[in-house]
């Protein structure tokens, strides 16, 4: 108990870095899904595979090569600096998930039935209308629950950002089992439920989600 008493405090200062990577990398993350999946149903052929090229290499390569690519190789190799480490975190993790979550933006859009968007060009509504108005709505629905999964697996993927220096809650854990080793079965323990309680209220939104989706969705 007295090991706990001694660990929590220092695991909890990394609180701040842990939480902010995550709902500034959740932010860019959703900003890229909605960019990626809707230029991927566009009728410019350019934009569709230039986007396509994104999404395949974001989701066929690994986060952590991903985040050192930004940290190390870039700035070697084209004299580029990103910002702070902090920035490097958040693009990185905001870039790999904007990836995966822009398919769910763009199944979720196909996912609509086509006879209401053919009823909605009967009634002589735009593109744009019948994408705001008719679409749009019925598609947020159903990509609410795995946007939720998506963030939780941000928050594990946010502790990543301790290979570059980021004073995270791992980052703290590590240097405590460093100078300890017997304690080191403690501090992941207490660790694990860091990100648990974290993860809790994301578990919570995540099911209430799923249960916004299964209403209103006309098929």
């Amino acid at each position: 108990m007295n090991a706990i008493m001694e660990i929590f405090p220092q695991l909890a200062r990394g609180l701040v870095i842990t939480v902010s990577v995550l709902l500034a990398s959740a932010a860019f993350a959703y900003l890229m899904a909605f960019i990626a999946g809707l230029s991927r149903l566009s009728s410019n052929i350019f934009l569709r595979k230039f986007t396509g090229v994104y999404v395949e290499i974001f989701r066929g390569t690994s986060l952590i090569v991903q985040l050192f690519w930004l940290y190390y190789a870039i700035p070697m190799l084209f004299d580029i600096r990103l910002g702070s480490n902090w920035w490097i975190g958040v693009i990185a993790i905001g870039l790999n998930y904007g990836a995966y979550l822009s398919e769910v933006v763009r199944g979720s859009i196909l996912s609509v039935a086509k006879g209401q968007t053919e009823a909605a060009t009967a009634l002589n509504m735009s593109r744009f209308q019948r994408m705001r108005l008719i679409i749009f709505p019925q598609a947020i629905r159903m990509m609410l629950p795995e946007f939720g999964n998506y963030t939780i697996q941000m928050l594990k993927g946010t502790s990543l950002v301790s290979l570059i220096g980021l004073n995270d809650i791992l980052y703290y854990g590590d240097i405590i089992r460093s100078s300890s080793l017997s304690q080191a079965p403690v501090v992941y323990l207490l660790v694990l439920v860091f990100y648990f309680i974290l993860a809790l209220p994301l578990i919570w939104l995540t099911r209430k989600g799923e249960s916004i989706s299964k209403k209103g969705v006309a098929s």
